[in-house]
């Protein structure tokens, strides 16, 4: 039996980014042991995955005593257990993973690109993020990013050697379950519940942005075309579902202080049941600034919830302007608030274009798909072997 390692850098990422995918190699010929930090998901991630899993310490800050002590710490434990594929996902957990698995002479490293941090950095931390991505590309035989505009993105910045680079069928890095996702899986309480939380009324037009309260997820210009939008339609709603991350990349005081001041703005807090609010939007906004393949979008879609996204690496893969959602030019405050008005004024046609994504949802990122594809992929190259 072959044994394959799945690294992360937190185990939120192994609970929420490639949920069921271990189970599935797992049951399907694979040994699986997934490798991340401590968190409070970890006894989640166990029960769900069924498979072992081993504790190191990563940050996702830099820190180079404690990254070598990490980097050491992967190596012995790859020497130990001699595994045929170690396949990394997130930019530290792919460092350190693809620089210990070469060290121990891993003959099958495998590494993920679901998005480039520097991409919104500058200065003397843009130029650390690039020299780890390429190191990282160094390190891997195979580097596999979760869409074929991230791809061409790296291609055109010479990340990496061309010979490594591949999509996985239509790209994603697990997929979407459509059995969870869906109207028909929702629970009437549940979705009651929700309802109390937002105060929901019918009357109302809601917005909807799932994911970390941050200025690189557009939260700024996404408030502020709010806030002129409310001016002229003062039914609408903005719906916060998220958490603030004030240490890595904080939004503006002025965006802070609409979250918590203005009256059309809901803040939700941060929750892993969305689906619930994806049934009461009438429009998901995703104005991200970066992404690699948002599985916020495949789950908007899923949900047959509308979408408005910036035209950025990743979004592009999911959302066609006007045949399944609406695109605006990235950081362009004044697009979005327009393409939010045409939402509010056309919620039919908008409706329209998330029926036809649903459709190309269930046809190339349903879950079972996505997994069957990256098992032929991992059998394929240990045949090479």
């Amino acid at each position: 039996m072959a044994k394959l390692i799945r690294i992360t850098t937190a185990p939120i990422s192994l609970n929420v980014l490639l949920s069921g995918q271990m189970r599935y190699m797992n049951e399907h010929g694979f040994e699986v042991v997934m490798v991340s930090s401590d968190g409070v998901e970890l006894d989640t991630v166990r029960a769900n995955e069924g498979c072992r899993h081993h504790i190191i310490p990563m940050t996702r800050k830099m820190t180079p005593l404690g990254d070598l002590r990490c980097l050491w710490l992967l190596y012995r434990f790859f020497k130990k257990e001699k595994p045929d594929i170690v396949h990394s996902h997130t930019p530290k957990g792919g460092l350190l993973g693809m620089l210990a698995a070469r060290m121990a002479g891993v003959k099958i490293r495998v590494h993920t690109v679901a998005g480039l941090r520097y991409v919104t950095t500058k200065g003397f931390s843009r130029r650390v993020l690039v020299f780890m991505e390429r190191l990282t590309g160094r390190c891997a035989n195979y580097v596999w990013p979760n869409s074929y505009s991230l791809q061409e993105f790296i291609k055109a910045h010479k990340l990496v050697k061309l010979s490594k680079l591949e999509v996985i069928g239509w790209g994603s890095s697990n997929g979407i379950n459509l059995k969870r996702y869906s109207s028909i899986a929702i629970i009437p309480e549940k979705l009651e519940q929700t309802k109390s939380q937002i105060r929901y009324d019918e009357t109302n037009f809601y917005f909807l942005s799932v994911g970390r309260i941050v200025h690189d997820k557009g939260m700024d210009e996404l408030l502020n075309a709010f806030v002129r939008l409310y001016e002229t339609a003062p039914h609408v709603r903005l719906v916060l579902v998220g958490a603030f991350e004030d240490e890595v990349d904080p939004v503006s005081e002025k965006a802070r202080h609409l979250i918590q001041n203005h009256p059309g703005v809901i803040m939700a807090g941060w929750s892993d049941q969305v689906e619930y609010f994806m049934q009461l939007a009438h429009v998901l906004v995703h104005p991200s600034h970066r992404e690699g393949f948002p599985n916020v979008l495949l789950q908007a879609g899923a949900m047959v919830c509308p979408i408005i996204c910036s035209r950025i690496e990743g979004n592009i893969d999911i959302v066609e302007h006007e045949k399944t959602g609406l695109i605006f030019e990235v950081k362009n405050e004044e697009q979005l608030l327009s393409q939010m008005q045409y939402a509010v004024k056309n919620p039919s046609i908008l409706k329209e274009y998330a029926q036809v994504l649903r459709q190309h949802i269930e046809q190339h990122f349903d879950q079972p798909i996505v997994h069957s594809l990256l098992h032929k992929r991992y059998l394929e190259l240990l045949a090479a072997q």
